[in-house]
């Protein structure tokens, strides 16, 4: 059973308490008790069964403009007061930052917003086998389908953040996460794919056999593939592509990139970064949203925030220390954004796969290839020739190039946007890119 508040609480407050007894001028305090129970499946058979059940603190003291952290997974009151002594040890001989500070008390979050994250049902191990016997029977049905992995993981936790500013609020969260990956084989050549789906709320993820099945034909699909040639040529980015571009960007306007200068977007607030069809919105407070949140891993409010509107940067990703060094408020995005997503273009997935005659369809990237100190972006990839908005035939070993400047530039997003993960874009196309080919 998942800690509660009450508990939580009392060991913030006792970790506070002893802190300001020793001599810090301000500390900080973080509690987690997390439960996690995962299925696994091999080939229509059980695999493996595993819980976890972690209990953790984080303690920050400050003793003027020096800090130091220190953290334990064992809450004794014994051991805690052994930790914080460390702790204050340590602080004592840190060198001085002028940036050290905890965040700005009119900033902390004063409520916590119901945003049902959290489901109590309990998912019994029996039903996630019988869930994943489902799914892989589903991928089976389809030929050519000769191997099967699977897994289903129930999370659930809690946490208190407290400070000595008078900071002390958590709440529970709970995620459903169900995957299927199938190989595929022909005489061609052998494949792989996934599918997986995950949610705050039981009764919101995939069916078993609606996900099993999608796994196997989007596996099936990209057997016999062919190879093609070098040129410049319009790409089409799958969705679940399409946001790893958003997460690039992301990494590109936190603070500490900022800070650092070690950004491509650097010093370019206020500046067309992006085509002027293009908006992206973090937004914290969505019902059920995998990435909502009422306040970020400082105790600031988080509120709605425009990164891009029209094209042009307006926002950075901002906490309190880097948001000092740049002359910038805390946007309440110390840990990094919340619900990330492109906002809907204005024309249809099918009217996009018509837009040129002949253009790419990556359905996978391979490798991590962004650079987001020059921009520079380059992958391996799979995907599908489109020629006039038709499926012609699966394509692999290319590798697509290009730079983030460039590429922002050249956006076209299709309104096919849907909230499905915590970092979501419709699905993306990016004109007169370099591919790489035989």
């Amino acid at each position: 059973m998942i800690k509660d508040q009450e508990f939580l609480k009392s060991k913030a407050s006792y970790c506070l308490d002893l802190a300001k007894k020793m001599g810090a001028t301000d500390s900080s305090v973080t509690l987690g008790h997390s439960i996690s129970e995962t299925v696994n499946f091999r080939n229509k058979s059980l695999e493996a069964s595993d819980r976890s059940d972690g209990l953790a603190l984080s303690i920050e003291i400050y003793i003027g403009k020096k800090r130091s952290s220190i953290s334990s997974s064992n809450l004794l009151d014994e051991n805690i007061k052994t930790l914080i002594e460390k702790c204050f040890e340590t602080t004592k001989i840190t060198p001085e930052d002028e940036f050290n500070s905890l965040p700005d008390k009119s900033l902390l979050a004063e409520k916590i917003n119901n945003l049902n994250l959290y489901d109590q049902t309990r998912f019994e191990n029996d039903k996630k086998i019988n869930y994943l016997k489902e799914l892989e029977e589903s991928a089976y049905a389809l030929e050519k389908i000769v191997n099967t992995e699977s897994s289903f993981t129930e999370n659930r936790s809690n946490f208190i953040l407290a400070n000595s500013d008078g900071f002390c609020n958590g709440y529970k969260t709970s995620s459903f996460t169900a995957s299927c990956v199938t190989v595929a084989k022909d005489e061609n050549s052998m494949e792989r794919d996934y599918e997986f789906t995950s949610k705050r709320h039981l009764s919101d993820i995939k069916k078993p056999k609606d996900l099993g099945k999608k796994a196997a034909e989007q596996t099936i699909k990209k057997l016999s593939p062919n190879k093609i040639g070098s040129e410049k040529i319009n790409l089409i980015f799958d969705t679940r592509i399409a946001k790893g571009m958003l997460s690039a960007f992301a990494s590109a306007i936190t603070a500490s990139a900022i800070a650092r200068g070690t950004s491509f977007l650097k010093d370019k607030i206020d500046q067309q970064v992006f085509s002027k069809s293009v908006n992206i919105i973090d937004k914290p407070d969505m019902i059920k949203g995998m990435g909502s949140q009422s306040f970020d891993s400082e105790g600031v409010k988080s509120k709605t925030v425009n990164l891009v509107k029209g094209g042009i940067l307006k926002n950075y990703l901002v906490d309190t220390y880097n948001g000092k060094k740049l002359n910038l408020q805390s946007n309440g995005r110390s840990g990094g954004t919340t619900n990330l997503y492109f906002e809907n273009g204005k024309i249809s997935f099918e009217e996009l796969l018509k837009n040129s005659s002949k253009s790419l369809y990556i359905k996978e990237t391979i490798g991590h290839g962004s650079n987001i100190v020059t921009g520079d972006y380059s992958v391996g990839a799979t995907g599908f020739l489109v020629e006039n908005g038709q499926f012609k035939y699966p394509v692999s070993e290319i590798t697509i190039a290009g730079n983030f400047k460039d590429m922002f530039k050249n956006i076209i997003l299709a309104n096919d946007l849907e909230f499905e993960y915590s970092v979501n874009s419709p699905t993306m196309m990016i004109e007169g890119m370099t591919v790489a080919g035989k």
